[in-house]
């Protein structure tokens, strides 16, 4: 059974978490602070024995770190972690990564970042444990005819599936390119 962690599952990747759901082998823990829009998604889903809702603030450190290791003692080592964390949770990938590397086994991380974001310097931060697989997913904007729009929820959804099931080392939804016209 693969053990899949989803951070912002909940929000705008919660078609992500619907399609991991619906995999055959799938065990999915599922970040989110509001239990309403948890408790609605668990609710829609078929497959809610697979769903195991976290429900935590991952800027709060230490319950962060708690419920990532029971997570793992209840559901077995972590293989995937889809992750869209903001800036104000800078600690948060690094607590990820400390849990889910402890026991050595190989796992990947789809790390999603804004459309500003310098992707060389964004993996320079994280400093990827040799048992990890790193892709990224850089969200941009969409070009229409006389403007420009920010991606909605479902562009960014099936992107990241995308990516996922391409394991593309890193994946651009939309453009980003000319900078000048993002919305």
């Amino acid at each position: 059974m693969t053990h899949v962690l989803i951070i912002g599952g909940t929000g705008m990747l919660v078609e992500v978490s619907r399609w991991l759901a619906e995999q055959e082998g799938y065990k999915i823990s599922i970040v989110g602070r509001n239990p309403v829009p948890m408790n609605r998604l668990v609710d829609n889903l078929n497959a809610k024995t697979k769903i195991t809702p976290l429900l935590v603030d991952y800027t709060n450190s230490t319950v962060f770190r708690e419920m990532l290791s029971w997570t793992i003692q209840q559901n077995g080592p972590i293989d995937l972690v889809v992750a869209w964390v903001h800036s104000i949770g800078e600690n948060t990938l690094n607590i990820v990564k400390d849990e889910v590397s402890k026991d050595g086994h190989k796992w990947c991380l789809f790390h999603i970042i804004g459309s500003s974001s310098d992707l060389s310097e964004v993996k320079k931060e994280i400093a990827i444990p040799e048992n990890c697989s790193y892709y990224q997913i850089q969200l941009g904007f969409i070009l229409e005819k006389d403007h420009s729009r920010w991606l909605t929820h479902e562009e960014i959804s099936d992107g990241v599936i995308e990516a996922i099931k391409n394991k593309r080392e890193r994946k651009i939804i939309g453009v980003i390119d000319p900078w000048d016209k993002r919305p």
